[in-house]
């Protein structure tokens, strides 16, 4: 089986398949159609975010057994057309779950008790006690929209906190010893903090929008490590600005380019939060580290191996 890899990612993954008897060719430089010219030739693909895979890209390879994303999200691939032509889809969101949730409740916990704002005015020999005086994750109820991969890994870490983590998922009996399923009316009754954790679809873009947030009963924080579209930027820096939203933990961005590699577009909302001490911003790293390179990679791997050797 010849695979072309168009993404830089862990080498043990070509290590390990060439191991196996796979071919495994890489071109992380060449456009959409320099790879459509030869896209033909290929059994499978080993890919990221880079090149987009629409229903023109996929009619013309013709040859392809299967698509691996190293990664959670599937949005930059047709999955519908893919469907249609046989075509089986991979992901890896197991190999950096544990990444995202450490990101989450590492940026809450610096948001919320201003440590990075403090530290800074330390540096610069500013020493304030009251104006820091920070706010405690013990008592709050925190809500989670997608109880995934990601979702789950959060509630887990958050299990030593003495916080009631809940969530609202469209899959039905999720609950476990970490978090209890509720309705999303329960949810955006409860919450002191809410979480986001799931994919890019027609039905989740901008699923936090004004209507939503009027729906929410407390004033609360929000983080999201999902994906930028699933928010309305405009939509939170009015709830900034109003307070009904206490801070936000933004490791994505409605802006990015679709490769995720840098900003594809700057307003004066992103001005806002990139100036705001109620704002984290980060740059798509929640699933970026140095062991969740190795996990993501691993995590395809084993599921290549175990459907085709």
């Amino acid at each position: 089986m010849k695979i072309l890899q168009l993404d830089k990612n862990h080498p043990l993954i070509s290590q390990q398949l060439t191991a196996k008897g796979f071919v495994v060719e890489e071109d992380h430089t060449s456009s959409y159609d320099e790879v459509l010219e030869k896209i033909s030739y290929y059994d499978a693909l080993i890919i990221r975010s880079r090149i987009p895979l629409d229903k023109n890209f996929l009619t013309r390879a013709s040859h392809l057994k299967f698509i691996a994303r190293v990664g959670a999200g599937m949005e930059n691939i047709d999955a519908e057309t893919a469907a249609n032509l046989g075509i089986k889809l991979i992901n890896s969101p197991e190999g950096n779950r544990d990444s995202v949730a450490e990101h989450v409740v590492g940026m809450l916990l610096i948001l919320m008790n201003r440590l990075f704002i403090a530290a800074n005015e330390v540096k610069n020999g500013i020493w304030k006690r009251e104006e820091n005086r920070g706010d405690e994750l013990l008592g709050k109820t925190f809500g989670i929209i997608g109880y995934g991969n990601m979702g789950k890994a959060v509630a887990k870490r958050l299990s030593g906190f003495g916080v009631e983590v809940i969530f609202y998922d469209i899959l039905p009996d999720l609950s476990d010893e970490y978090a209890t399923q509720v309705s999303l009316k329960e949810l955006q009754e409860r919450a002191d903090i809410l979480s986001l954790h799931i994919p890019l679809t027609p039905e989740t873009h901008y699923l936090i929008d004004e209507v939503f947030i009027s729906k929410m009963e407390k004033d609360f924080y929000f983080i999201n490590t999902a994906r930028g579209k699933n928010l309305k930027t405009k939509a939170l820096v009015e709830a900034i600005r109003s307070g009904k939203v206490l801070g936000a933990c933004l490791d994505v961005l409605e802006y990015e380019k679709s490769s995720f590699e840098n900003l594809e577009s700057e307003n004066q909302d992103l001005k806002f939060l990139l100036d705001s001490d109620k704002a984290i911003v980060t740059p798509h790293i929640a699933g970026w580290t140095h062991q969740s390179k190795e996990k993501l990679a691993q995590v395809i791997v084993d599921k290549i191996l175990a459907s085709y050797y």
